[in-house]
């Protein structure tokens, strides 16, 4: 087990996998970049008008492959060995990069795009194997470091490729060969990396090779698990706002800035860099968990930063060349500069987390099919944007900052729409900020005694109001809590338990009835495999000591026989939502923000042996003596 995101770069599981996914994804970007440097710069002979029409080809004929076969893609992927299925694929890559090799030499350009389409699909066969093995290779605590990595080395990789092949293919007389000699070693590496990923098994099932049907099953089959489908959607938005911005770029640079490639090479690392930055934050501000909240703060920090690139620099400059220090000298560059970053960064942050979630609520058979559906979808949201790009700018002739600022705009409406389905987004991140705002947490034994899949309950000692917000954020899976159902009857706090599945309770001598519907409930989560957490003790500590637990453990435990992990709070006695100090319960003042607060939890109780006073003895001697 990785104790942080980099050791996995250490481990086999995970670090052939990974450079193989990034020497694809640099090698993509090194060819298409060489190739539209090509047609624009060297081939002197083409007109404005074929240069256009190449450079849109191209992207056409590399996306097409996602519509066609990202459902047999995904079957595939679940099928086969995904270290065998990446081998072939990186096998199919240096085919493609050799007859490359034969197009940039001759400047053969009708070969070159049939080489896009290629490495198209390429791209396509290898989505749904790189995120369906991660789920498959990482426990559900790496998950999002896992994928915080994959999207790092993919933007770096991204960087990294274009700024290569655009200054190879520009070398004269040899460039062609330069291009053709790299992208064949890089593809040879990327199989050797390849050949050292460990074995990942498929399935059994069989593959339906028509694409037509298989695409509309499997457009269908995401659609099943609402949450999934949601931050697919979410997913597939990030790349229709990501793609305007991104391929807008060199244009906003040249004639916004009126600056040479200087500045678009500056722009585009920060763009890369900065969505590299924001991935590998989420492992550290999830605590590695699977965070959702993570992702409408990425939303609102995308819009923010996106929109203000507009009010840094509405004007429009036109082509003068001006070199780079000279750009950065005019008014509002740098702010536009640090815009650009932090939107990237809030890019990385709203990504990172939604990828995590897909693969943690899809079952591990069933994440291929999708991954592979989502590329459908990310497809058919990047032509959209590309179509609604071309009419705002020659149909409407809006300005590229008045373009950018329309998507950063449309980006708020977009998280809100998807935020209203899906309210759990909302709650987490409400959690997340308060709990951010007002703890440091320090979390033992969460990673080694709670179990990955499968039913369990948690007990815990219950100190304050944020309790069960403090264990869901430190639990990597989602946990369903008993709660005392007058707090259902409070406004807010009611919509946000509602939206985090909480599971209300009374007293036998207040609610009979509602007992027993809490009791079937929690049966039925515990049946379905989820976790299940409950404050033993019936209600807030009024002297911050451990009250004796009820007899509902046992109760439970007798339907249903799931193993018990007891976990303890530490120093939430002193939080202004304790009881301490008021016999009422008011909220005071705390004595110190961000406090250091600790939950610990202990290794799993068998059925058989967790009775109630076990239990409590358990929780007490992991609390000891910090209330």
């Amino acid at each position: 087990m990785a104790h942080n995101q980099f050791e996995l770069l250490k481990q086999r599981r995970f670090a052939p996998f990974f450079w193989t996914q990034a020497l694809g994804a640099f090698n993509d970007n090194v060819f298409k970049n060489a190739l539209v440097a090509m047609v624009t710069f060297v081939l002197v002979s083409l007109s404005q008008e074929q240069e256009s029409v190449f450079i849109q080809l191209s992207a056409g004929l590399f996306i097409l492959p996602f519509f066609l076969f990202s459902a047999t893609s995904g079957q595939l992927s679940e099928r086969f060995d995904k270290a065998k299925l990446a081998q072939a694929v990186k096998w199919m890559e240096i085919a493609i990069m050799l007859i490359a090799s034969v197009g940039f030499i001759y400047k053969n350009v009708p070969l070159l795009m049939v080489c896009v389409f290629g490495m198209g699909l390429h791209s396509t066969l290898f989505g749904p194997l790189k995120y369906s093995l991660l789920p498959q290779v990482l426990r559900p605590e790496e998950l999002t470091g896992g994928n915080g990595l994959v999207e790092m080395g993919t933007f770096v990789a991204i960087l990294l490729g274009t700024i290569l092949g655009t200054n190879l293919i520009n070398i004269p007389v040899t460039g062609a060969y330069w291009v053709a000699g790299a992208t064949i070693l890089i593809a040879v590496v990327g199989l050797l990396t390849s050949r050292k990923m460990p074995v990942a098994p498929g399935t059994t099932d069989a593959i339906n090779w028509n694409p037509v049907s298989e695409t509309l099953n499997t457009l269908s089959f995401v659609t099943k698990n609402r949450s999934v489908f949601l931050s697919c959607l979410g997913i597939s938005w990030f790349w229709f706002y990501g793609s305007v911005f991104f391929t807008q770029l060199p244009q906003y640079s040249k004639y916004v800035l009126g600056s040479n490639d200087g500045t678009f090479t500056l722009l585009l690392s920060l763009f890369s860099i900065g969505i590299a930055v924001g991935s590998l934050l989420c492992e550290k501000l999830s605590h590695r968990t699977v965070e959702i909240g993570l992702v409408p703060l990425g939303a609102i920090g995308m819009t923010l930063f996106g929109a203000d690139l507009f009010f840094a620099h509405p004007q429009i400059i036109g082509e003068q060349k001006l070199a780079l220090m000279q750009v950065v000298a005019q008014p509002g560059v740098k702010r536009v500069m640090f815009d650009l970053f932090m939107m990237a960064i809030f890019s990385g942050l709203y990504i990172v987390p939604l990828f995590a979630l897909v693969q943690s609520r899809t079952d591990k058979d069933k994440v291929s099919r999708v991954i592979a559906a989502n590329n459908i979808l990310n497809a058919l949201f990047m032509v959209v944007a590309a179509g609604l790009s071309y009419v705002v700018l020659n149909v409407l002739h809006w300005t590229i900052p008045e373009l950018l600022l329309a998507v950063a705009v449309l980006n708020a409406f977009a998280a809100l729409y998807i935020f209203s389905l899906v309210p759990e987004f909302l709650m987490r991140f409400v959690a997340w900020v308060l709990t951010k705002l007002m703890y440091r947490v320090e979390v033992k034994g969460i990673e080694e005694n709670v179990p990955d899949e499968g039913a369990v309950l948690i007990v815990c000692n219950h100190v304050s109001y944020m309790d069960a917000l403090i264990l869901g954020g430190a639990i990597p899976r989602p946990t369903r809590f008993v709660m005392y159902y007058k707090i259902f009857q409070i406004p807010v706090a009611s919509w946000f338990f509602k939206t985090a599945r909480a599971i209300p309770i009374a007293g036998a001598k207040e609610d009979p009835d509602l007992m027993q519907k809490a009791f079937d409930e929690v049966d039925r989560a515990l049946a379905d495999g989820e976790i299940v957490g409950i404050f033993p003790e019936g209600k807030l500590t009024t002297d911050g000591e451990i009250a004796e637990f009820k007899s509902g453990v046992e109760k439970i435990l007798a339907r249903r026989a799931v193993p018990v992990v007891p976990i303890a709070l530490k120093g939430m006695w002193t939080s202004m939502f304790s009881k301490r100090d008021s016999k009422l319960g008011r909220l005071r003042v705390p004595r110190r923000i961000r406090a250091d607060i600790e939950v610990e939890a202990g290794q799993p109780v068998s059925a058989t042996e967790a009775t109630a006073e076990i239990l409590e003895a358990k929780v007490k001697t992991l609390r000891g003596n910090r209330a």
